[in-house]
């Protein structure tokens, strides 16, 4: 839905900038949780690796298959970041349509 006037315009900015501050926040727990789950892959992984016997390849596979779980909640985690990354590029995209669509809603009051 189109804003049709000078207020709901303000309305429609007022909403995308409290939702901007969220932002802030959601990334920063996104960054952590990777952070965490980097940390928990990488320690584990190491771990299995010096547990396994053999070459350096199996001992790589066999941590590999040991730490996949792990590696799938980075994965996750990875993308909830991006997640969060695209949100906040939408939002700063609908404040400046927003601002665009103002400045003509502005033009057309005043030549009417």
């Amino acid at each position: 839905m189109l804003p049709e006037s000078p207020d709901s315009i303000v309305g429609q900015l007022r909403q995308i900038m409290a939702e901007s501050a969220k932002g802030v926040d959601a990334l920063y727990a996104a960054e952590v949780k990777v952070a965490e789950k980097e940390l928990a892959y990488d320690s584990e992984f190491q771990k299995r690796f010096i547990a396994a016997g053999g070459t350096v390849a199996d001992r790589t596979a066999v941590a590999k298959l040991q730490t996949a779980e792990l590696r799938f909640e980075l994965d996750v985690a990875k993308a909830e970041l991006n997640r969060v990354k695209v949100k906040i590029k939408q939002l700063s995209d609908a404040g400046t349509l927003t601002a665009v669509m103002a400045k003509q809603i502005e033009l057309t009051w005043k030549h009417a």
